[in-house]
C-alpha cells in the first residue's frame, strides 16, 4: 500500500496514523481535518502525515481512505470527493452504527465507488491526537461489514490491514452490528450520561456536595460520559430504533428491581445480582478485560 488517506485525525484517526508508521504499511499518509485546533496538535506533535485539502491531487493516487470523523460528517465530505474518487479505492470508515450511514454513503456516493464499512471496537472517553497510541487496537475487536454489494477483494484487503494493525477481525451485516452494539456499547454510554446528569440535578434539589463523595460507581460511570459529545450525539441519531428498543428493556428491568425492592423480595432480588455477576466473569474468560482490583483506570 502506497497512499492513505485519513479523513478526521482524532483519539481513533492518530491512532490508526500511528499504527500504519509503526507497522510500516504505507509509503505516505495525508490527512484532512477541519479542526484548527488539532492541526496545530498534529504539526506540535510532529505526526508522521501531511496535511491537506487538496483533494484533486490526491485521491487519484490513494490506495485507502479512512473517515474518521462524526457520522454526521460523512454525507458533506463525500460530496466533497465524489468526482475525483477512483474505483480502485478503498473507502471504510470506523463509525459506530452502520445501517443509517451505509444508506446515506449508497445514496451520496458515486455509484461506480465501493465503501466498505468497518468498525474498531477501540477507543476512550478522551479525544485529540494528542491522545492517540500505535497500540490502540492490539488485540480489540474489529467489526467489518459485508452486504450483498460489497466488493469482496476491498473486504479482503481491509480485512490484513485491521489484522496488521493488531486488531480481531470479524465480519457481520449492518443490522447484526447495529442490534450487538445498541446493547453493548450504545445503551452504557446512554446510560452513564442520564446517571451523571441525574446525579448533578439530585445535588442541585439537595444542595448536597454529592460529586465530592463520588464512590467508585458514579466515578466510573462519569469516565464514560465524558466521552465526545457530538460524536455520541450522532450515534443515538443514527441507531435510534435499536437503541430506543434497547431503553425500553432498560427500562422494564429497572422497574423489576425497584419492585424487588419495594417488597424487599429476598430471592428474586439475589438471583439477579448472582446471574449479573457471572457476566463479568464471562467478559474476563473472553479476555475483553482482566480479573484485577480497579481502583481508578490509567
Amino acid at each position: 500500500m502506497k497512499n492513505v488517506l485519513i479523513i478526521g485525525c482524532g483519539l481513533i484517526g492518530s491512532s490508526i496514523l500511528r499504527s500504519i508508521t509503526d507497522k510500516k504499511i504505507a509509503k505516505k499518509i495525508f490527512v484532512y481535518e477541519k479542526s484548527k485546533s488539532n492541526i496545530l496538535k498534529i504539526k506540535k506533535l510532529k505526526l508522521p502525515c501531511e496535511i491537506t485539502s487538496d483533494f484533486k491531487k490526491i485521491i487519484p493516487d490513494l490506495d485507502l481512505i479512512i473517515f474518521c470523523t462524526p457520522l454526521g460528517e460523512y454525507e458533506k465530505i463525500i460530496l466533497k470527493i465524489n468526482k475525483y474518487l477512483l474505483p480502485k479505492t478503498i473507502i471504510t470508515d470506523v463509525g459506530s452504527s452502520k445501517e443509517k450511514s451505509i444508506k446515506l454513503i449508497k445514496k451520496r456516493l458515486n455509484k461506480k465507488i465501493s465503501w466498505t464499512s468497518s468498525h474498531p471496537i477501540a477507543g476512550s472517553e478522551v479525544s485529540g491526537p494528542e491522545h492517540g497510541a500505535k497500540d490502540l487496537f492490539l488485540n480489540k475487536w474489529c467489526v467489518l461489514i459485508k452486504e450483498k454489494n460489497t466488493n469482496k477483494k476491498h473486504l479482503e484487503v481491509l480485512r490484513k490491514f485491521w489484522k496488521k494493525i493488531g486488531s480481531r477481525v470479524v465480519i457481520m451485516d449492518s443490522k447484526k452490528h447495529d442490534t450487538i452494539f445498541s446493547m453493548t456499547s450504545h445503551l452504557p454510554h446512554l446510560i452513564a450520561y442520564n446517571l451523571v446528569k441525574t446525579a448533578t440535578d439530585f445535588e442541585k434539589k439537595q444542595r448536597y456536595e454529592l460529586i465530592k463523595f463520588s464512590a467508585g460507581g458514579l466515578r466510573d460511570f462519569s469516565r464514560i460520559a465524558a466521552s465526545n459529545e457530538i460524536m455520541w450525539r450522532d450515534i443515538f441519531f443514527n441507531n435510534q430504533i435499536n437503541i430506543s428498543k434497547a431503553i425500553d428493556l432498560f427500562i422494564k428491568n429497572l422497574r423489576s428491581f425497584k419492585k424487588d425492592i419495594q417488597s424487599k423480595n429476598n430471592k428474586s432480588i439475589i438471583k439477579k445480582l448472582v446471574n449479573t455477576k457471572k457476566v463479568r466473569k464471562k467478559i474476563i474468560k473472553l479476555k475483553q478485560d482482566i480479573d484485577k482490583p480497579d481502583f481508578g483506570r490509567g
